[in-house]
């Protein structure tokens, strides 16, 4: 079990490490031998998955028929079904086989066209590209990613794909490069949990959102306290559990950034087998056996609503 490193800098290098690894793979220079953030999220089994972790119909994801993304195949239960066959259709393959997403923030924004979308921790692109096709030519989305090899593949996905109104910038969730009130949406997918400074996050996203945007992001979440030795695992932390917020926690980083209209929606839990599986099995096995019962259905994914109030 490797410890999460105490500095912000050595912690943003071992996740972009992981990150850079699965673009490599993905991109063909490098063969497949570990998992990162919630594994690779596409796969080609001949027949759709049934995924274990659904509940009701308002905590699930749609599952993608031939082109389902199965527990089986990708390694991680977390990133399973998110995806709908329409949607994997509309973009290259690529982008949906470098996903480390834990939801379909694009499916529950309810973006509109003409509107500028900003996806924090874009990665391979497959949710700014879903999100350009839904804002229309008058709208635009941009992509925020600190991983070059993140980066280049998306660039590429974005070519293959014969998109226009997509930029992808370089540069780290905590400092954005865009100027104050600049888009209208702050989406993101299973990354702020990977933030070392997640007010920070949470602070720059108020920012460049104009006044009565919207911040809708899909993320993974703890409605309880996390046991120590879970949150100092650096596996764990790359596989989107030992970082993550307790659900409490969130809300009261939003207000202080300024926000409203805060909700915290569960879209799926996870059992202790389905926490292992994606990456956290050495911190689980050193819980007790109470602290087992306290974490098991209570990290969740969930999709997390807020707005920055209008100007009066």
């Amino acid at each position: 079990m490797s410890t999460v490193p105490t500095n912000d800098e050595q912690l943003r290098a071992e996740v972009r490490a992981r990150y850079a690894k699965t673009a490599l793979q993905v991109l063909g220079t490098e063969q497949p031998t570990t998992q990162s953030c919630c594994g690779p999220s596409c796969c080609l089994p001949s027949t759709p998955a049934v995924t274990t972790v659904q509940k009701s119909a308002t905590e699930t994801s749609a599952c993608c028929g031939s082109s389902c993304c199965s527990t089986e195949a990708s390694g991680s239960p977390i990133i399973s079904d998110l995806y709908t066959q329409d949607e994997l259709g509309t973009i290259p393959l690529a982008a949906a086989l470098a996903s480390r997403g834990c939801g379909n923030p694009t499916a529950l924004a309810e973006l509109k066209p003409g509107e500028k979308v900003l996806d924090l921790g874009s990665g391979g692109g497959i949710d700014v590209l879903l999100s350009a096709k839904r804002v229309g030519p008058s709208g635009f989305a941009y992509g925020l990613d600190m991983t070059d090899e993140m980066l280049t593949l998306a660039e590429r996905s974005r070519v293959e794909a014969g998109v226009e109104n997509v930029r992808f910038l370089k540069g780290v969730i905590e400092a954005i490069p865009l100027p104050e009130s600049s888009v209208d949406l702050v989406i993101s997918n299973c990354v702020i949990n990977l933030s070392a400074d997640k007010g920070q996050v949470l602070r720059e996203a108020y920012r460049v959102l104009s006044p009565g945007g919207r911040f809708a992001v899909s993320d993974i979440v703890f409605q309880g306290q996390i046991p120590p030795v879970l949150r100092a695992d650096l596996e764990s932390w790359a596989g989107c559990i030992a970082g993550a917020l307790e659900e409490e926690t969130y809300r009261q980083l939003l207000k202080a950034a300024g926000f409203t209209e805060i909700d915290v929606e569960v879209t799926r839990r996870y059992s202790l087998d389905d926490i292992s599986e994606s990456g956290a099995s050495a911190s689980l096995a050193a819980l007790t056996a109470d602290e087992r019962a306290e974490v098991d259905g209570k990290f969740v994914s969930a999709f997390i609503r807020a707005r920055k109030p209008s100007q009066k």
